[in-house]
């Protein structure tokens, strides 16, 4: 059993930041490789960012590149996603997800399937 709890998520002007945490517990932490998707409404949940479980690869949308930054620190069980020049599509609820222990094939960390456990999310809006 894992939990994952996010937090982070508010109300930011176009061009702010906000950076969100994502806090886990219960199995280790530092096997999982870790991803944040997002869901705007009327729209299907997407990728956003994914790191691998040592931590020494990322993964990222293109619509977010340049801009986001996942980073994780498995001492204190908690990812993070860094989120700059913020853009009023950038709305939606953000969801942090953890995949199955060891490392995974490039193509795994954009797919929703391979996270087995999933964050309550936290909502972000971003104003123009």
């Amino acid at each position: 059993q894992v939990q994952l709890v996010e937090s982070g998520g508010g109300l930011v002007q176009a061009g702010g930041s906000l950076r969100l945490s994502c806090a886990a517990s219960g199995r280790t932490f530092s096997s999982y490789a870790m991803g944040w998707f997002r869901q705007a409404p009327g729209k299907e949940r997407e990728f956003v960012a994914a790191i691998s479980w040592k931590g020494s690869s990322t993964y990222y949308t293109d619509s977010v590149k340049g801009r986001f930054t996942i980073s994780r620190d498995n001492t204190k069980n908690t990812v993070y996603l860094q989120m700059n020049s913020l853009k009023p599509e950038d709305t939606a609820v953000y969801y942090c997800a953890a995949g199955s222990p060891g490392a995974w094939s490039g193509s795994y960390y954009s797919e929703l399937q391979r996270y087995n456990y999933w964050g309550q999310g936290t909502q972000v809006t971003v104003s123009s």
